[in-house]
């Protein structure tokens, strides 16, 4: 059975989790959906970021210590994933004891190849992004990229990864991985970052007590970087499952944001290939979800809770408008104009209208018995191409354009019935094809979004007289026109997706 091993970035506890991170959560939640769907074994992971300058300075501020700081916050983010019926298998914290293990594991394995050297380090941080910034690199010489915010003056003692030593194993490694990372710009930044000459890192703090202790000198903490992007194998046992590290590594699928370009695409390949294992085989970066046009912030107060929209709008028109509007490289405006257009259009207008004419008619027509589909249906052409586009666009990582070509299934149906009329026909084996034939059209969209919208894809199931679950069959054959048998009771049920105002 193929294994798909798909992560989210941690998301750091200081932050409350807002829309920026659901965009995310939601696009790696519905990938690994679909990837069970497909009848591949999937390991989900996601979870939260608790050490750092910026943590143990939000705890003190609030009187408490680092632990209970993050004990507080961590729940959120399990919370916001929760209520957006994200089907994560593993939700880790970086507090946790294996994973102090296995950073201390991994990066002793670096240490004891020779790649981290001590030296003393003197530059400009920005405790927000936990990132040193070259001068070159700031907003007016003195403010960060990210958070518009003024950065530090550090210097400490500090162990260095030896970065610079893998310039040409990086360029080597992108030459022969040239789908490593995508989409191609993004690839194309990193592989030009690292031809521009790279220069060692400091990878310790000895400022702060709030990390992962460096085992072979106590006096230090790793960098919280350094600490954080070990999660992914803390999760598939790096360092005590050896079975299980190698089932899944290295054939990961990272998604993350395009601020953490560098740290993914850069220091963690290399950080790799020092500890003696192969760099990640993939990493698909997103764009930002802006508000406003700027990135979501604490500092920007434009944030946006996940809960707020949820309660407004339900959690998969939520999910639909994170996965359908914005592609996954680009960035993306949201508002709640966009969004309760989408909904309208969408939800309400395409789906939930088609639903409900179907049920209605099948009730005034076939007393509330499904017919079988037409053979011969125009629509059967029409689904086989749309099924054809959307498992590609599913397989390539691209829910906005597998959702778009789905889409048109259902418009068609719609054109379909307002050309045939049933509702006005009498009752007889033609009004029983067409009805039959946009049975069957709701069935395989059913198939086709339970990755997206788990929850309505389960309830048109139910309407229309199927037992189980769209997520519970099997592909490609459940895709295939002809499968919805006739006999079954449908139910109308209230709409689906009131339409909005």
């Amino acid at each position: 059975m193929p294994r798909y091993y798909i992560t989210t970035p941690i998301y750091y506890v200081n932050d409350a989790p807002h829309v920026g991170h659901a965009y995310a959560t939601v696009n790696a939640d519905a990938l690994a959906r679909w990837h069970r769907l497909v009848g591949d074994e999937v390991f989900f992971l996601t979870g939260t970021d608790e050490h750092g300058q910026k943590v143990a300075r939000a705890a003190e501020e609030n009187g408490v210590s680092p632990e209970a700081w993050t004990d507080r916050l961590a729940p959120r983010f399990q919370d916001a994933w929760r209520d957006l019926d994200i089907s994560n298998d593993d939700f880790i914290r970086t507090t946790e004891p294996r994973h102090r293990r296995a950073v201390q594991h991994f990066l002793g394995r670096i240490h004891d190849n020779g790649w981290i050297t001590k030296d003393t380090y003197r530059g400009l941080y920005c405790v927000a992004c936990e990132q040193y910034y070259a001068e070159d690199e700031l907003l007016d010489g003195t403010l960060c990229p990210v958070h518009r915010r003024p950065v530090e003056l550090l210097e400490e003692e500090n162990y260095f990864f030896r970065l610079s030593a893998f310039e040409q194993r990086l360029i080597d490694w992108y030459d022969t991985h040239p789908d490593a990372v995508v989409p191609e710009s993004k690839r194309n930044e990193a592989l030009s970052f690292i031809k521009g000459g790279l220069r060692d890192i400091s990878i310790t703090r000895t400022s702060i007590a709030w990390g992962v202790p460096v085992p072979w000198d106590e006096d230090h903490v790793f960098y919280v970087w350094y600490d954080a992007l070990v999660n992914y194998l803390t999760a598939i046992g790096y360092g005590e499952d050896p079975d299980r590290f190698a089932a899944w590594w290295p054939a990961v699928h990272h998604l993350i944001g395009k601020e953490i370009i560098r740290f993914h695409c850069v220091w963690w390949p290399a950080m790799c290939l020092a500890a003696g294992i192969d760099p990640p085989a993939h990493i698909q970066v997103h764009g930002w979800l802006l508000v406003g046009g700027e990135k979501m912030s604490k500092s920007s107060l434009n944030q946006i809770s996940p809960g707020s929209l949820t309660a407004e709008y339900g959690v998969d028109p939520v999910r639909y408008h994170l996965l359908r509007d914005t592609p996954l490289g680009s960035d993306g405006d949201f508002s709640a104009e966009g969004m309760t257009a989408r909904y309208n259009a969408d939800l309400a207008n395409t789906l939930g209208n088609l639903v409900s004419r179907v049920a209605t008619v099948v009730g005034s027509k076939c007393e509330g018995i499904g017919p079988a589909p037409a053979p011969d249906s125009r629509l059967a052409a029409v689904a086989a191409a749309a099924v054809t586009e959307a498992t590609a666009a599913w397989n390539a990582g691209q829910p906005h354009l597998a959702l778009e070509a789905t889409w048109r299934i259902l418009r068609e149906t719609n054109a379909e019935l307002e050309v045939a009329e049933p509702w006005k026909a009498d009752p007889g084996s033609a009004v029983d094809a067409v009805l039959g034939s946009a049975l069957e059209v709701l069935r395989i969209v059913a198939v086709l979004i339970v990755a997206a919208v788990p929850a309505t894809a389960r309830e048109i199931w139910r309407r229309i007289g199927l037992e189980g679950s769209p997520a519970d069959v099997v592909l490609p054959g459940a895709l295939e026109w002809g499968g919805y048998p006739p006999g079954r009771p449908v139910e109308k049920g209230e709409p689906l997706f009131p339409r909005r105002k």
